[in-house]
C-alpha cells in the first residue's frame, strides 16, 4: 500500500532508510548555514549536516559533518530535535538537529558547501526545504522539539511539529 497520510505510518515499527544530522552554529544574532552544492538538496541552504556512517552516532556524524563541509569544529553543541521525513517515493530520513554557541576555526567553502552567515531575523525559508520554517523557529528558541513530515519530491504534503516539555 501506497503511503498518502502520515497517519498511515506505524511510526512504532518505522524504519528509515537514513540517518542523518544538521547542526547549526547560532552566534551573536546570526546562524551559520550552508548553501549545499552538492548531494541531496543541492542548490538549497540548510545547516551543516549529512548521513551517519556505520558506527556512529549522531554526535559525532553532526561534529564530523561540519568539519568535512565547513573545516570547522563546533563548541557548546547539544541535541534541540529529530525530525522524521516520510516520501512519497519510498525514501525516508530520521534526522537529528543539534545546535552550537560557536566554533573553532574559520567557516570555509569546500567542493560541498558555501558557508553563509545569515541574521536570526533574516533566515531564507524560501531557499530552504519547506519543512524548515515550521522546526527551525523552536530549535532558534532553545525548544525541544519532534517533527514528522511526507513529502514528495521537493513538496511537503503534511505536517506534524510538537515541542516536548522538559
Amino acid at each position: 500500500m501506497a503511503i498518502t497520510s502520515l497517519q498511515q505510518i506505524d511510526w512504532d515499527t518505522w524504519t528509515p532508510v537514513w540517518r542523518a544530522t544538521l547542526l547549526f552554529v547560532i552566534k551573536e544574532g546570526q546562524a551559520l548555514l550552508i548553501e549545499k552544492k552538492t548531494g541531496f538538496g543541492a542548490g538549497k541552504i540548510n545547516a551543516p549536516g549529512g548521513r551517519l556512517e556505520p558506527g556512529e552516532t549522531p554526535e559525532e556524524a553532526a561534529l564530523r559533518e561540519m568539519r568535512e563541509e565547513l573545516l570547522i569544529d563546533a563548541v557548546g553543541m547539544r541535541k534541540c530535535g529529530e525530525l522524521f521525513f516520510q516520501f512519497l517515493d519510498g525514501h525516508s530520513i530520521h534526522g537529528f538537529v543539534f545546535r552550537a554557541d560557536d566554533h573553532l576555526g574559520v567557516p570555509t567553502e569546500t567542493v560541498e558547501a558555501k558557508p553563509l552567515w545569515v541574521p536570526l531575523d533574516e533566515i531564507p525559508f524560501d531557499r530552504m526545504w519547506e519543512d524548515d520554517q515550521y522546526w527551525v523557529p523552536h530549535m532558534l528558541n532553545d525548544q525541544a522539539f519532534r517533527a514528522r513530515f511526507l513529502f514528495d519530491g521537493d513538496s511537503m504534503l503534511e505536517k506534524e511539529v510538537h515541542i516536548l516539555c522538559d
